[in-house]
């Protein structure tokens, strides 16, 4: 007997621990600490932890196969056997993959769709033969049934995982019957199929054709077809004309229009936001579910993007905790919801997109070259991009100690990080960040607006987390936030020492931001607080400031109508945060993980001096006609993610695939991003190897 899908369900859930035990336990058995049994174990203990807290909670209908030891997409990788050949030899394949080996870089990383979540992009060429490999998704299936649990497989779905190599989908979809098949066979009701490229445009011939297929199958469990991150409106007419018995659709982007065409099948609707900590207003949420049409309550998208829960949290403020919801309050209200039932009522009025005002500028490029120039740097000049590693000792002081002696150990580590980059013939310095726990956290503590969470984390790549801040009031700057540690830092050497700032599109993208403002007017009040942060950097002496954004590429909207008027705003804010800065200050700024080229206009509109970029495991992807060359570029020839030591020789070969396409006199020396989570022996090495490959590259292009 067949059973209707559960009135109430989450697309997925956080699973990196409450307390980070993956963390611990993914690094503890990098590191050799721990064997892979103890890994495992953990990974089985978060899952059954998972299932049991969501079953406690009332949830109806509890996934499967959301888990994963570092990435989602890897693991739909493995399910079908998409393992290039240079991997299948290493001890560990799946992790090989992910971070690389002494012989062999990682797999490239970018980001999911416009989250802040990385992901390992699949590596699809002519000779990748699709295999069913169904034992992650059959193991957790046995796992949840033994602690009781009928649970509902989650796969992602084969359209968004090839994406750019579509011309491969038939193989792809021969590999992912026979997954489905053997879901059906251990008696599987419902699969869930992730699609979130039904919200971007263009996609909808590959997803008639692909759901065609599967649900022609015979022995196939039911199918529900999950989009998320924004309105599928134009792909569900496509989707519509296969036999799915339902489609999950993401609510807190509007009713699509389209959603007619399922009357009669199952629809999830997304009313509890995945992607914000904000309480969901009831009497809206149940009338996009009226509207809709809806039989069932969920999330928005997986809960992966939101932490745990408020209750490890007592330091907030009273009155913001009152409007917050963290993962486990939001399955709370999707039961609420569920049991309340849809009710006709007003619909909010979407939010519509403006484009920025004016863009402030500065002088034109070569006169500020020109006023840079008693910089005295040499040709390809070598730097990175901020911090250095933050040892288990500064971590430890920054909640132990006192002011006064917790002061004097960054003071220390300051001269640790400027004398380490001394001796190894770096030319333009940094301090290094000991003071820092995090790029955006540390500036929202010093900001009024902002309130930081306890155990707020959330997962931004394998073991790597963030505790986002919450953005809840209007933004100021009551006193300078990094000056006092640049100057001492920069009297500690007779090079130049970079100021180094996050811009304020990546600050706020990179928060939980108040839903009661539009983003454009909260941006441009971090902009004002950053401006004010350069001048006082000038002030101090500080001649080479860094305005990192790496989020640029991140909040672009995933359809193409509304990203002209985006990123005339983006561009704005960043502009108005960096344009009082005189002439001969040196603007950097850095794109890390973020697709630059797709997005090289807007680079080029930032009017940095110097763009840094992530290219070791993507490729630098740009082209001598490009104006975005038009400035300083520092391609990254270092994978931090990766404890890969890259060698001399390769690194030259990187800097002269880079001069291919940038002027030898407008080429930067730099890793891909910061060297935070990487070892001082790690960094010396490779850092090394870097600045030999710069002064042995300078001699053949003198």
């Amino acid at each position: 007997m067949t059973e209707r899908f559960p009135i109430s369900t989450v697309l997925g859930y956080p699973r990196i621990g409450p307390d980070r035990e993956l963390k611990r336990a993914l690094e503890g058995y990098w590191s050799g600490r721990l064997d892979r049994a103890a890994l495992d174990e953990t990974g089985r203990r978060l899952r059954a932890d998972t299932w049991r807290r969501l079953h406690e909670l009332g949830l109806a209908g509890l996934p499967s196969n959301t888990f994963s030891l570092y990435d989602h997409v890897l693991d739909a990788a493995v399910a079908v056997d998409a393992i290039p050949d240079r991997f299948r030899d290493a001890p560990d394949p799946y992790f090989a993959m992910a971070r690389g080996t002494d012989d062999v870089p990682a797999l490239r990383m970018t980001k999911w769709f416009d989250t802040n979540y990385h992901y390992i992009v699949p590596e699809i060429g002519p000779r990748t033969r699709f295999r069913a490999v169904a034992d992650k998704p059959l193991a957790e299936l046995r796992e949840a049934r033994a602690l009781g649990h009928e649970t509902r497989p989650v796969l992602l779905g084969p359209v968004t995982f090839l994406q750019d190599h579509l011309h491969r989908l038939d193989d792809l979809l021969d590999a992912y019957a026979e997954i489905l098949q053997a879901l059906h066979a251990a008696g599987v009701e419902w699969v869930q199929l992730d699609e979130p490229v039904l919200v971007v445009d263009g996609g909808a011939p590959a997803v008639r054709h692909a759901y065609r297929r599967l649900a022609a199958l015979e022995r196939r469990p039911k199918l529900l077809v999950a989009s998320y991150f924004g309105n599928a409106d134009e792909a569900l007419p496509a989707l519509a004309v296969a036999p799915v018995e339902g489609v999950a659709v993401d609510l807190t982007h509007g009713v699509p229009a389209n959603l007619k065409l399922f009357e009669g099948r199952t629809i999830v609707g997304g009313v509890v936001s995945g992607r914000n900590v904000w309480r969901s207003d009831q009497d809206t949420a149940r009338a996009l579910l009226a509207a809709a049409g809806a039989t069932s309550v969920s999330t928005s998208c997986s809960l992966l993007h939101v932490p745990y829960t408020l209750r490890g949290e007592p330091g907030l403020p009273a009155g913001l905790v009152s409007r917050l919801a963290f993962a486990e309050e939001k399955v709370a209200e999707v039961v609420a919801l569920a049991e309340l039932g849809p009710k006709p009522g007003p619909l909010p009025e979407r939010p519509r997109t403006t484009a920025g005002t004016s863009t402030e500028s500065r002088s034109p490029y070569a006169i500020r070259v020109a006023a840079q120039a008693d910089l005295n740097l040499p040709l390809l000049p070598v730097t990175t991009i901020g911090s250095f590693p933050q040892t288990a000792e500064i971590r430890r002081a920054r909640v132990q100690l006192p002011t006064a002696e917790y002061d004097a150990r960054i003071a220390a580590e300051i001269d640790r990080v400027v004398d380490e980059q001394e001796a190894l013939g770096l030319d333009v310095l940094v301090h290094g960040e000991p003071e820092r726990n995090d790029m955006v956290q540390y500036f929202a503590e010093h900001l009024d607006g902002f309130a930081v969470t306890r155990n707020g984390w959330v997962q931004s790549y394998g073991s790597r987390c963030t505790r986002p801040p919450i953005l809840h009031a209007d933004v100021a700057r009551p006193a300078p936030i990094t000056v006092r540690w640049a100057k001492y830092a920069q009297s500690r050497t007779a090079k130049p020492v970079k100021g180094m700032l996050t811009g304020p599109v990546t600050i706020v993208a990179w928060s939980f931001v108040r839903p009661d403002r539009p983003l454009r007017e909260v941006t441009m009040q971090v902009a004002d607080a950053v401006r004010e942060e350069v001048r006082d950097l000038e002030a101090a002496g500080i001649r080479i400031i860094q305005v990192d954004e790496p989020a640029l590429r991140e909040l672009l909207p995933l359809r193409r109508e509304e990203q002209a008027a985006y990123l005339a705003w983006a561009v704005a804010a960043y502009r108005r945060a960096t344009s009082g800065a005189a002439d001969a200050t040196q603007i950097h700024t850095h794109l890390c993980y973020s697709d630059a080229p797709s997005v090289l206009a807007a680079i080029d509109a930032l009017d940095a001096d110097v763009t840094s970029i992530e290219a070791a495991r993507s490729g630098l992807g740009l082209k001598p006609t490009n104006d975005a060359l038009a400035r300083g570029v520092g391609p990254g020839v270092y994978d931090i993610h990766s404890p890969r030591i890259p060698g001399v020789d390769e690194v030259v070969k990187r800097l002269r695939g880079a001069l291919e396409v940038i002027p030898a006199g407008r080429l930067w020396v730099n890793p891909d991003c910061g060297l935070k989570t990487r070892t001082y022996d790690e960094v010396r090495a490779a850092l090394a190897n870097v600045v030999a490959a710069a002064h042995k590259l300078r001699e053949s292009v003198q």
